[in-house]
């Protein structure tokens, strides 16, 4: 018969005479054992001194840690000791400390209070080797209290005494072989003692529920039913992202139900053909799960609640055909990228948040967690990743979430699995949303437009995380719906999924890695060039790396004057991008003359360098009159610049005195805009004004929709239908008329965007 005492955070059972303490550590990160803890080993020796000898201790959280036998015994026994200490022999008081003197009793209290209420209980190895230093130092100083008088006698008397008891215990006797070695940073003499037997559970990642200690909060948001609060420890210069995700508010019961279902469902062996059509795979699973928890409710005699059913099968299926609480973080807007660094279970994830940079969660993954990650995306990419091929990159496509995957494996990571998500909006990115984040201006948004519909060939350059491929799938918001697109790239990070929902006519081509090299799929170069066999259509290149470079510009110099051609490119500058494609890909100066634009994206950062914010840096137009060096030779015109004083991107004297040949060019091909700057600038002046003009009415009109795709390619539309019409009606365009058709458009339809 087993009888329970439940106290705070642990309970006693006694089974057959064996009494056992189990500790939950259900809600901390860290994982649970005395070995590596000082904090678990001191919250043990706390609960030992209150519920007295055990036969068994154990940790719970989602593995158990059995400590049993004579390490059971050797714990109880310390505890025991320290008890004896406090309460038989009173050391903290002023008699048993030897002296009534201030002087004295300050020193000697200082110490014991340590000694008992703190290293004994968190690091008994080292309190006794600091006992023993204690003892040869109040002998060394064998002189009187200037104070009292007084000798240290009958101090010295009480930590002898306390030294002999204490070599008694059975833990200080199988320290002894390395005590003179001893760590207290490693804490490897645990390592020696205590082996505890390990019974694993259904898992999932290690979520600690308390606060940082003394820490602040900063910020708070919701993401679905998830909290997610921003904390700022004094001692941290990243901050700390604490989520709770709704799996950890379960009640026991409830865990129970979800363990058993988990394990049932666990028997399935997904296959490829599963994850090409996720949405529909969930369903699936969703329904099945709903079934299988009404079934485990009935048979434990409970009511069934279809709330609750809902909340545990979305649970259910998140930690099956799922990625468990990396989909919880995906789903938060304000979260760029989520690193995990192997060993998975020995460090935190990290996260780049919008608006706090680089954060440590709450959050430790366990090895069981990375390992069936590792094996759906292997599954839902089709590509290899063992130690033949340790690098993955794949794409991950979640209900309400999109992300870039990378994943390294044995040997090229050492120490095992680990993960880079670079998360990507669920809906396209919007020239508007750059407006309202600050990355452009108005003026930035209706000069780019104009380039678009001038059918320009374009680079958006950028280090790493600059916003490259987000702002290149703006500018492809801006592309005619009557305009076919073909996209390469190798892994699919550009929303062709969501382009498809806004009914554009896109063709998306998967090419094969740069760095994995998979023989099964065709290279980048291959991809593009049969682009160019598949008809008129804007062609937009995820990211130039490699040889596909000399393909790239045979498609620009064949697409130049028909449509869009643009793709990404690591660079820093306009220059820097003629180096690299040039000097790097060996592409020859000459075709390097069919880019158009180079539109630069860099993170501009904060003095102290802990904040960062990206901007579009410049806007440059490639002129074609020079040989070898467009620098030297002036072949690079500014159209843009930011101003770090103004925090903007500012026009140049070229750009508003008229000097760009790229669009006198594409105003030559107008009738009405023909040798005359002003009616160019008109026109690219009349794009800013509708672009601001969303973004003024989305924010008086709180209806941030208005910012988004699904409303800005009706805007776009409307606006493209009008100026067709006003050019067939008169021999120019009226500008002004053409503002206000529109406008009468956006007040008619503004009510209809939630």
């Amino acid at each position: 018969m087993v009888k329970t005492s439940t106290k705070t955070n642990y309970k006693i059972t006694t089974d057959t005479g064996q009494k056992t303490l189990r500790i939950n550590y259900e809600g901390h990160v860290i994982v649970p054992n005395i070995e590596e803890s000082a904090f678990c080993m001191s919250q043990l020796i706390n609960i030992l001194l209150d519920v007295g000898e055990v036969k068994q201790i154990v940790f719970i959280q989602r593995e158990d840690f059995i400590y049993d036998g004579i390490q059971a015994d050797m714990l109880s026994q310390l505890a025991t000791f320290i008890k004896d200490l406090i309460e038989r022999k009173k050391v903290l008081d002023a008699n048993t400390l030897g002296s009534n003197c201030p002087h004295c009793l300050r020193n000697r209290h200082n110490f014991m209070n340590i000694f008992v209420m703190s290293e004994l209980r968190e690091d008994p190895i080292g309190a006794y080797l600091h006992l023993i230093d204690r003892i040869e130092s109040e002998k060394a100083s064998k002189a009187k209290c200037s104070n009292c008088g007084g000798t240290n006698d009958i101090y010295i008397k009480l930590l002898e005494q306390i030294f002999v008891s204490m070599s008694k215990l059975e833990l200080v006797k199988q320290a002894k072989p390395y005590l003179k070695k001893y760590d207290p940073e490693t804490r490897e003499a645990y390592h020696n003692i205590f082996n505890p037997i390990i019974k694993p559970n259904y898992l999932f990642a290690k979520v600690t529920k308390t606060f940082p200690p003394g820490s602040i909060e900063l910020d708070n948001y919701l993401v679905e039913n998830s909290k997610v609060i921003i904390f700022k420890k004094k001692t941290e210069i990243r901050y700390v992202y604490h989520i709770i995700p709704p799996e950890y508010d379960l009640l026991e019961e409830q865990y129970n139900i979800l363990g058993h279902a988990k394990e049932i469902l666990a028997t399935h062996r997904p296959k490829h053909s599963e994850f090409v059509d996720p949405e529909h795979t969930r369903g699936i699973f969703m329904k099945v799960g709903k079934d299988l928890l009404k079934d485990l409710f009935k048979s434990k005699g409970l009511d069934i609640d279809y709330d609750l059913i809902n909340k545990i099968s979305d649970i259910l299926v998140r930690y099956t055909i799922g990625f468990g609480v990396i989909e919880i973080l995906l789903k938060d807007p304000h979260i760029q990228d989520i690193s995990i660094n192997a060993p998975s279970s020995a460090t935190p994830i990290t996260v780049i948040h919008s608006k706090y940079g680089e954060c440590i969660t709450n959050i430790i993954v366990t090895p069981r967690d990375v390992e069936s990650w590792a094996t759906k995306l292997r599954l839902m990419s089709g590509r290899a990743l063992d130690e033949a091929n340790p690098v993955l990159d794949t794409e991950l496509l979640i209900p309400g979430a999109r992300a870039r995957v990378a994943v390294i494996q044995k040997p090229l990571s050492p120490s095992g699995l680990a993960f880079s998500f670079r998360r990507h909006r669920s809906k396209p990115w919007t020239l508007p949303l750059f407006m309202e984040n600050k990355m452009i201006t108005s003026l930035a948004a209706g000069l780019l437009d104009f380039i678009i519909q001038g059918n320009r060939t374009m680079l958006v350059a950028g280090t790493r995380s600059a916003g490259k491929t987000s702002f290149l799938g703006a500018l492809m918001v801006q592309i005619m719906r009557s305009i076919r697109i073909i996209t390469v790239e190798d892994t699919l990070e550009l929303p062709v999924h969501e382009f498809k929902q806004l009914t554009y006519d896109i063709q998306s081509l998967k090419v094969r890695s740069v760095i994995t090299g998979s023989k099964e799929e065709i290279s980048a170069a291959d991809g593009i060039r049969t682009s160019l066999r598949m008809g008129d259509s804007s062609l937009i290149i995820g990211e130039v790396r490699s040889r596909e470079a000399t393909a790239l510009y045979e498609a620009m110099r064949v697409g130049a004057l028909a449509n869009v051609v643009a793709g990404t490119i690591h660079g820093d500058s306009p220059y820097g991008v003629f180096d690299r494609v040039v000097n790097d890909l060996n592409v020859p100066p000459t075709s390097f003359k069919a880019t158009d634009i180079i539109v630069v994206c860099n993170p501009v950062k904060s003095a102290s360098g802990m904040r960062q914010n990206r901007r579009v840096v410049q806007i440059t137009e490639v002129r074609k009159n020079w040989n070898k060096d467009p620098l030297a030779e002036k072949g690079f015109v500014d159209l843009m610049v930011y101003n770090p004083k103004t925090d903007q991107l500012e026009p140049t004297d070229a750009l508003i005195q008229g000097e760009s040949e790229i669009l006198k060019s594409i105003g030559s091909r107008v009738r009405s805009w023909a040798a005359d700057f002003n009616e160019i600038w008109n026109n690219i002046e009349l794009r800013s004004k509708v672009f601001q003009t969303i973004v003024d009415t989305a924010k008086k009109e709180k209806k941030p929709a208005l910012l988004e795709a699904d409303f800005v390619v009706q805007s776009n539309d409307e606006l493209h239908k009008i100026m067709d019409q006003q050019s067939l009606e008169s021999s120019g365009l009226n500008n002004k008329f053409v503002f206000n058709e529109w406008l009468a458009w956006f007040k008619s339809n503004i009510h209809t965007v939630d």
